[in-house]
């Protein structure tokens, strides 16, 4: 079987980006599925669902919520921005996020597939896989344009190498930032409509 490249290779520099955020959403969300349908004991599903309990109410009560959503995504999203490493955190975190939403499903006493399907529905999702995606993504760039930097024959050429990519980094760092902030207030808005 061979796959026809020519997509890739004949594509811009942004639309290259634009790909590879997109292959690694579709990528995240597999892993976060396939984290979701790992069996847990019942006993476990309660430990886990107990502890995502009680850090939400224990926010909740403080009037904190938003800020720690917030502070907590966008900590975890800096990590996946670390060149290459980040993306393989990236999606061990995403996995392990699949198990915790299974685990509240098996507690609340309704099919996992039928979280994933409201989650689905919901611009949290979006916002945050969206941040996450372009983490990771970036991570793999960052690793990429390290490999050229140090391959570089040009004199200086490294360095603008690396440097054009830090500024795209820095770029993404800010747009995840503000994705991170809209998706935590819109994730608290929803919680207290939930009740």
């Amino acid at each position: 079987m061979k796959f026809d490249l020519s997509f890739w290779k004949n594509a811009s520099q942004r639309r290259k980006r634009i790909y590879s955020i997109i292959v690694i959403f579709l990528v995240a969300f597999i892993v976060t599925l396939i984290g979701s349908y790992i069996p847990l004991s019942s006993q476990d599903a309660h430990t886990l669902s107990d502890q995502v309990n009680a850090t939400l109410n224990q926010h909740k009560a403080n009037n904190t919520l938003t800020e720690y959503i917030f502070i907590n995504n966008f900590s975890i999203c800096l990590l996946m921005f670390l060149p290459l490493a980040g993306a393989a955190l990236g999606m061990f975190i995403l996995f392990d996020t699949g198990v915790a939403l299974n685990a509240i499903a098996a507690t609340q006493g309704y099919p996992v597939w039928l979280g994933l399907a409201s989650l689905l529905l919901t611009p949290v999702f979006w916002l945050e896989f969206a941040s996450y995606s372009i983490a990771m993504a970036e991570s793999i760039w960052l690793i990429r344009r390290l490999i050229q930097a140090g391959n570089s024959k040009v004199p200086h050429g490294g360095r603008r190498i690396l440097w054009r990519e830090l500024k795209w980094a820095l770029i993404f760092i800010g747009t995840t930032a503000g994705l991170l902030a809209i998706g935590a207030v819109v994730e608290v808005w929803l919680i207290n409509l939930a009740g």
